[in-house]
């Protein structure tokens, strides 16, 4: 979806300062690369997301929901549309017996912790994701054996592009390996998970051994974790070992010599030199094995993709 500056201005108009303009969105990602997004805004409630909506309806504006930016890839040139995140007001947590409430913006981490604390278990393996609840049931993400639809029961959304707000159980996500049916448009602000009782100590104990496990075997710094999904049956990052390709390099952007599957983004460096490196990496392996490998990664603003529009 090509962007009309008119309306791009007469949302950013209408919106007021609430919408902040070029504001650094590559930043907000934890490849900590990329460009700006012509228009941004950070809700602290659904009346927030309830006015964007409305102002966005009929307007030939890309819409792109931002969680923790664990899983994004914001092109150098930039998003020219409008970005929408949450706020601390989305960072709730509630816990009654062994049903939990968390709102979109809490931190996986968070998550995992405290529910161990309380002595609930299933999602330990949250612990080890540096996303947020919003961007896990939007992707179904998981590991070590779970996922966020095992033990989702009901989660909240606002559409963005008819500014309603909704509810739905887990069911309706259609939820499979790394997948959901939740539409770009739709900005998940709550979710509601039913978890097992069981004993802290037991649940303290499989978060650190998840936290020991990662720092030993996957990389820290600028990454967006598993750049591919792994193929049935197989690895990604074994398939991407297996052809060469560990610490591969295009410019400011390499293969982890630790896990091939994930790639690093130099200090200051460049989101494009990211891209091409996972169309490298793409080719090669398809070329080499004749499988191909599909992103985790979401991609914005480069030029040979469709955009997430609203």
């Amino acid at each position: 979806m090509t962007t009309a500056p008119g309306d791009l201005d007469t949302v950013g108009q209408a919106l007021g300062p609430v919408a902040r303009r070029h504001h650094p969105l590559g930043a907000l990602t934890t490849y900590r690369v990329g460009g700006t997004a012509a228009l941004f805004v950070e809700a602290d409630d659904e009346a927030r997301l309830v006015a964007v909506g409305h102002t966005l309806a009929g307007r030939n504006v890309p819409v792109l929901v931002v969680g923790r930016g664990s899983n994004l890839l914001v092109a150098d040139r930039g998003f020219d549309g409008l970005a929408v995140s949450l706020g601390a007001g989305f960072e709730t947590l509630s816990i009654e017996g062994t049903h939990v409430r968390a709102g979109a913006a809490l931190s996986l981490p968070v998550l995992a912790r405290r529910t161990a604390a309380a002595g609930l278990h299933g999602l330990e393996w949250a612990v080890g994701v540096p996303g947020s609840v919003g961007g896990a049931i939007r992707m179904n993400a998981g590991g070590h054996g779970s996922d966020t639809a095992a033990s989702l029961v009901r989660y909240r959304w606002v559409d963005l592009a008819t500014g309603t707000v909704h509810g739905a159980p887990v069911e309706r996500l259609g939820a499979g390996y790394r997948h959901t049916s939740v539409a770009p448009t739709e900005m998940v602000t709550e979710g509601t998970f039913r978890l097992e009782t069981g004993d802290p100590a037991t649940a303290r104990a499989t978060i650190d051994e998840i936290v020991r496990w990662r720092r030993a075997n996957q990389p820290g710094g600028s990454n967006a974790g598993s750049v591919f999904t792994n193929p049935p049956g197989d690895s990604a990052g074994r398939l991407i070992e297996a052809c060469g390709l560990k610490g591969a390099r295009m410019g400011t952007a390499e293969v982890s010599t630790k896990h091939a599957n994930f790639i690093q983004a130099d200090q200051g460096g460049s989101a494009d030199d990211v891209r091409r490196l996972i169309d490298h990496v793409q080719a090669t392996v398809a070329a080499a094995t004749g499988v191909t490998l599909h992103t985790e990664v979401q991609m914005v603003g480069f030029d040979d993709l469709p955009e997430r529009a609203g």
